[in-house]
C-alpha cells in the first residue's frame, strides 16, 4: 500500500514559466527539479553555484525533502550536488536552491527550465536522545573509515 502525503508547492513571483517538480516515470522515487536561472549559467570545471528552482514548498511535520544529484548529469557531464543529500526541513518556507558543482572536464551550461537535481521525500522518525555513561559493546566497536578492507 502506498501512503499518500500532501505537499504544497508554490511558484515564486517571476517563475510562472518554471516547471513544478515532477516524477519522470510512474514509479520514480525522485521529483526532478528545474533551474529558474535568468538566462543561462555556465559552470567551469571545478566551479560551484547555488541554482534557484523558483519554488517553495510546505510539508507536514515528520517529512523532509532530500536534494540529490541526477545520475544522467553526473555520468554525462560530471555535474553533481554538494552537501548531498541536501535536507529541506518541514518548517522551511524559502526558495529551494540546489548547490551544483562541475566535476567534469568541460564547461557546462544550465538553461532555464533544465532539470538539475531530484527531490526525494522521506519520513523523519521522532527520536528521543538519552544521555548515558557507557554504550553496549559490539563486534565492530569503533572501527570505521575502511576498517573492513578495501
Amino acid at each position: 500500500m502506498i501512503l499518500s502525503i500532501y505537499v504544497q508547492m508554490l511558484k515564486l513571483p517571476g517563475n510562472e514559466d518554471v516547471n513544478l517538480p515532477r516524477k519522470m516515470s510512474e514509479q520514480a522515487s525522485g521529483y526532478d527539479l528545474f533551474a529558474a536561472v535568468s538566462g543561462e549559467l555556465t559552470l567551469a570545471p571545478g566551479q560551484r553555484a547555488l541554482v534557484p528552482t523558483g519554488i517553495a514548498i510546505a510539508m507536514p511535520d515528520g517529512l523532509e525533502a532530500q536534494i540529490r544529484p541526477r545520475s544522467g548529469l553526473a555520468l554525462k557531464a560530471g555535474i553533481t550536488c554538494l552537501n548531498t543529500p541536501g535536507t529541506i526541513d518541514a518548517d522551511y518556507r524559502g526558495e529551494i536552491k540546489v548547490l551544483l558543482i562541475n566535476l567534469g572536464q568541460e564547461p557546462f551550461t544550465i538553461a532555464r527550465n533544465e532539470r538539475i537535481a531530484q527531490m526525494v521525500f522521506q519520513t523523519v522518525p521522532a527520536v528521543t536522545v538519552e544521555h548515558v555513561e557507557t554504550l553496549d559493546e559490539t563486534e565492530r566497536g569503533a572501527g570505521g573509515f575502511g576498517h573492513t578492507g578495501k
